[in-house]
């Protein structure tokens, strides 16, 4: 957020309701861009980052479930989706795949507002609890970054799961098999190569580590200080 100012991003392909909820939210001092497509949407977000999404369901091209499905993967952000009176199959899939809320049109200005303020203020106190420190790793869960040595990395959806998981429980030996549960991998050698990775990101001496440690015969454990 800029100045604490939220910045919502407005997808749908009716010019008219996209107008409508741009100009309610921005004299409800939020910042507000729009896409008509799912296309154009892609390209906003490689540029800027959004605190939350209003994405139509039903749209040309790419539909807005394809999308929430494709943006939980990547990185975390809230999304509301917007769908068509009685669809209630697409509102299931919809919260299966990530989507935060949803609301069916028609719709009142003010309804989205109080769905996207309960929101947004949710998402500010989860980020309190969702900043840790592991040795000299500061590990943001909702920026998906780990910052060690004034370096800045990146975590992709499933790492965060991970260190989400084992973060809870600091010090629990975690087998391969329940590692490979919470990203839903099968193979035992795509846990240790995500493990690899995670180790990479958090330790000073990846040779030796201290925090993210492998026990033998056993699985994974990561310790806090």
């Amino acid at each position: 957020m800029i100045n604490d100012i939220p910045h919502i991003l407005v997808v749908d392909d009716d010019d008219k309701i996209r107008d409508l909820i741009k100009q309610y939210l921005v004299e409800k001092n939020f910042m507000v861009t729009t896409a008509r497509d799912a296309a154009q949407a892609k390209i906003k977000m490689e540029t800027i980052k959004f605190d939350l999404i209003v994405l139509d369901i039903m749209m040309p091209g790419e539909s807005g479930l394809s999308l929430t499905r494709e943006v939980k993967k990547n990185i975390s952000i809230p999304i509301i989706l917007l769908t068509a009176k009685g669809e209630v199959k697409d509102r299931i899939t919809g919260l299966e795949i990530g989507a935060d809320d949803y609301l069916g049109k028609p719709f009142e200005p003010k309804e989205l507002l109080l769905r996207i303020t309960n929101i947004i203020n949710k998402t500010k106190k989860n980020a309190l609890s969702e900043v840790f420190v592991v040795g000299k790793a500061t590990i943001n869960l909702r920026k998906l970054t780990i910052k060690i040595n004034d370096q800045m990395k990146k975590i992709n959806n499933a790492e965060k799961k991970v260190l989400e998981k084992m973060l809870s429980s600091p010090g629990k030996i975690f087998s391969r098999d329940e590692i490979g549960k919470v990203i839903n991998v099968t193979k035992e050698r795509s846990v240790d190569v995500m493990i690899t990775r995670l180790r990479q990101k958090i330790e000073v001496n990846t040779k030796n580590p201290k925090y993210f440690q492998t026990i033998r015969g056993s699985g994974y454990v990561l310790w806090i200080d």
